[in-house]
């Protein structure tokens, strides 16, 4: 396992509106098989509260500001996403939840994986490195 890396995407300067892109090899160090994105999220709610056994993501702060509280089994944490150009890059079997969503924030999420019920780990109580 791998600690999470942050990951600067191009930023295109332009006085009519900035432009940040992304492509697989390029930024991503995946091939990108699914994207979701949270949005909504009442004040004081919190999302995510699980691992992944075998997938990987990037999370990106598209609108807004959250925060990003990590847990690897032995030390937790926090990244403040606040920059539609900055990645959070999470490998598998790390521990995850989204807290402190701004008003109007979006977190877009790029996997490596199509959506597997079977890949997550829901109990923080028996989470450990392997």
């Amino acid at each position: 396992m791998s600690l999470p890396k942050i990951i600067q995407l191009p930023k295109i300067l332009d006085p009519r509106g900035n432009l940040t892109y992304l492509q697989n090899k390029d930024q991503v160090p995946f091939n990108i098989n699914r994207v979701f994105w949270i949005y909504d999220v009442p004040g004081g709610e919190k999302r995510g509260g699980h691992a992944y056994k075998s997938q990987c993501e990037i999370i990106v702060a598209l609108s807004g500001s959250f925060d990003v509280v990590i847990f690897d089994g032995k030390k937790t944490k926090k990244y403040h996403l606040n920059r539609s150009y900055i990645g959070l890059y999470l490998q598998a079997r790390v521990w995850r939840h989204i807290e402190n969503f701004s008003t109007n924030s979006v977190s877009l999420h790029l996997s490596d994986s199509v959506y597997n019920d079977d890949d997550y780990l829901w109990d923080k109580s028996n989470f450990h490195i392997k």
